[in-house]
């Protein structure tokens, strides 16, 4: 039987960089030699990504409960273990994600107001104990985070999904609660100042690694 791959995550707010810094913790680990699956949540197949086009769509008039909200990201994510994560752990692969649990504490739990204690019983029931092997957080204020996310849209010429739409407030919570599971997890996180240029954010990136995957062999 092979040795399990490893986990690692990509966390942080909108307008951070998790896209661009993904392609690169992607290409350093495909460099060592790693099988690398990429992936992402809520999504990551294709009825997991279906969930997420009903988390994410602004124009759906319904109101979506904090709740149902919830309750959908886990189902996604309990279709994208299944499917994706733990099959790819298993035959050795090294699974970098964008976003996963920790997104749901900060966001659900932080920006939503939700009692972790109740995240973290779905949290126990659908991963089973699973969490990442190593988290990236990546970190900047809301405001900054902002413009940067209002310079990506525009480029795009697209529109902000349900999340992207909501009140800086909002994503100041978000921040709080990433920086508070971070503090907790010492040992897991790397916190990584994104308002940095990119070219320091990825050599502290790479230096992380180094050290996590030198701790692993």
């Amino acid at each position: 039987m092979s040795k399990r791959g490893r986990f690692i995550t990509l966390e942080g707010g909108e307008g951070v960089g998790k896209s661009t810094n993904m392609a690169f913790v992607e290409a350093w680990l495909t460099a060592q030699g790693m099988e690398v699956v990429r992936t992402r949540e809520p999504g990551g197949t294709p009825r997991a990504e279906a969930i997420r086009e009903l988390l994410l769509d602004p124009a759906l008039q319904e109101p979506l409960s904090v709740d149902a909200e919830l309750l959908l990201v886990f189902a996604a994510r309990a279709q994208h273990l299944a499917e994706k994560i733990l099959p790819a752990l298993a035959r050795g692969a090294w699974v970098v994600c964008d976003r996963f649990t920790d997104a749901t504490f900060a966001y659900q739990g932080g920006g939503r107001g939700i009692n972790p204690a109740r995240i973290a019983q779905l949290e126990q029931f659908v991963q089973q104990g699973l969490a990442p092997d190593l988290t990236l957080l990546l970190d900047m204020s809301p405001e900054a985070a902002k413009e940067r996310l209002e310079g990506r849209l525009r480029e795009l010429n697209t529109q902000r999904d349900r999340f992207e739409q909501e009140q800086t407030d909002f994503f100041m919570a978000v921040r709080r609660a990433y920086l508070d599971r971070a503090a907790a997890s010492p040992e897991r996180f790397a916190v990584i100042d994104a308002a940095q240029p990119l070219e320091v954010v990825q050599a502290a990136l790479s230096h992380v690694l180094e050290e996590r995957v030198a701790q692993w062999q």
